[in-house]
């Protein structure tokens, strides 16, 4: 049985979903992406995933298609069609089809793309690799200096993503002027003295949706927690790292560029934050 995926208000099979060749997402990445995990069937910080859509939708200057409550109605539909437990779904929306390819955007009231579709996972949630952690390898930051929209423009990170496994890493930390940005897909934290330090939110880095709800957590558990910069020498130096996604939700980081991380095995933070996050987002997701 194929997945039912969702195209501009149908559900069809995934073998009959088409959009046009001359659709803006296809020809020029002018659209933006979400994902959004399914946890025991139930969709995981689903409204802060719709805020940031809406942010960076207008930061294009795209529309916004849809209602909230249409997007919360399409994406149960889909968890429910597919049969999805645990997993994810891919919602994208882009400018939509002018009819022919231009560098200049097509008229307003051309209609938006929007598709979705599931990817099942079971027990997402119960990663071998978080009670493993990853390595990463150091790469330079590459990407264009509007990080903070989420645009389906993923060129580089999925270079940096190969590159990363061609070295036999997890995956890898992007570094500009001389400090960390941020992962392929995730972003980067290190514990020193008690202290969870990442970089602060600027157009440099992806606003992410975990990362906000981990840092919340964190400071109601008492965890003291600084937003700046950090070298890569000064994350070898750490007791601990980890990287958190929507999909990998706090993910210890045990390796970087060779040299490991404190004891070389997660540390205790990461693990006590991947709890919290996992049995607030459980009691929360809907």
């Amino acid at each position: 049985m194929s997945r039912i995926v969702y195209v501009n208000g149908d559900y069809l099979p995934e073998e009959d979903a088409k959009i046009s060749i001359f659709d803006r997402g296809f020809v020029m990445a002018d659209s933006v992406y979400e994902v959004v995990s399914v946890l025991d069937g139930k969709l995981i910080d689903f409204d802060g995933h719709l805020v940031r859509l809406s942010r960076s939708l207008d930061a294009l200057e795209i529309g916004n298609p849809l209602s909230d409550d249409a997007y919360l109605a399409m994406f149960r539909e889909l968890v429910s069609r597919n049969d999805i437990t645990d997993g994810m779904i891919y919602l994208q929306v882009t400018r939509g089809n002018p009819g022919d390819r231009d560098f200049a955007y097509p008229p307003a009231e051309t209609p938006q793309t929007v598709v979705a579709f599931t990817q099942s996972k079971p027990g997402l949630a119960d990663s071998p690799a978080a009670r493993k952690g990853w390595s990463v390898v150091t790469l330079p930051d590459q990407r264009w200096g509007r990080r903070d929209i989420k645009t389906t423009q993923l060129l580089y990170p999925s270079m940096a993503k190969m590159a990363a496994k061609a070295k036999g890493a997890d995956d890898a930390w992007l570094v500009e002027d001389g400090k960390v940005t941020e992962g392929t897909s995730n972003n980067v934290y290190i514990v020193k003295g008690n202290k969870i330090i990442t970089r602060e939110l600027s157009h440099d880095i992806l606003h992410g949706i975990t990362r906000a709800a981990v840092l919340r957590l964190a400071k109601e558990a008492q965890m003291q927690v600084e937003e700046r910069g950090f070298t890569v020498e000064e994350a070898q130096d750490a007791d601990e790292a980890f990287v958190t996604s929507a999909s990998a939700f706090v993910m210890p980081v045990t390796e970087i560029d060779g040299a490991k991380i404190g004891a070389g095995t997660p540390g205790k933070t990461a693990a006590r934050l991947r709890e919290i996050y996992l049995d607030e987002m459980r009691r929360i997701a809907i």
